[in-house]
């Protein structure tokens, strides 16, 4: 339990938020549900149950002509296609997460990236889950020989890759055409990021916020 008060001493100088005890409600492959008993200031103790996740990372490809790959299919929760960016779970043990962006970005679009870089980290959902996203700008695009492409299965097989300028992916955030977390900060974070010639730009080795595979710890 110590990484919940390591991290309450490190970032915010008052309360350590102690967790008492843990409870699993649900453990899948993806994602477990659990309720912590938690020490709030005043002396108090609360319930929290949240979804720990194991992680996920999501690709801005940007090509020679300032166009992104935007990829769409339906996700079942929402009950709809949603427009996202090519991105997968943190799933393969002992893979760093560039080579993750990588692995997604063949699999999902169709190509590979001659240059990798940070782009931005989000925790999408912090009320409810520990889910972090790694977002990478991939550069210098080429195509991946048909012979050689990614066979996809499930509601993938219905994936649907559009390439779209950048200016006008913002519209369809701004347009509420893109609603998918991930896909909206990815997007901003890059429109940003070339306002100022890609200076603002971390390497790909900077640590994580958290290590990846929440719902295994």
């Amino acid at each position: 339990m110590r990484e919940h008060e390591s991290d309450a001493e490190n970032h915010s100088g008052g309360h350590v938020y102690q967790v008492l005890s843990r409870t699993d409600r649900f453990s899948g492959p993806v994602f477990s549900v659990v309720s912590d008993e938690v020490t709030m200031p005043g002396g108090g103790v609360a319930r929290r149950d949240y979804v720990r996740h194991v992680g996920a990372v999501g690709v801005v490809a940007l090509d020679e002509a300032g166009r992104v790959v935007l990829v769409r299919q339906y996700r079942h929760p929402v009950g709809r296609r949603l427009w996202e960016l090519p991105a997968g779970l943190i799933d393969v043990a002992g893979e760093e997460l560039p080579a993750t962006a990588h692995r997604e970005l063949v699999e999902e679009a169709d190509l590979t990236a001659g240059r990798l870089d940070l782009l931005v980290d989000v925790h999408p959902s912090p009320g409810c889950s520990d889910e972090t996203v790694r977002i990478f700008l991939a550069r210098d695009l080429s195509p991946v020989p048909e012979q050689d492409r990614h066979r996809r299965h499930d509601e993938e097989a219905e994936l649907q890759v559009r390439l779209v300028n950048l200016d006008e992916a913002v519209r369809m955030v701004l347009a509420g055409e893109i609603t998918n977390g991930p896909a909206v900060t990815g997007l901003l974070a890059a429109a940003c990021a070339r306002q100022t010639g890609w200076a603002a730009l971390r390497a790909v080795t900077e640590p994580a916020p958290r290590p990846p595979g929440g719902a295994a710890r």
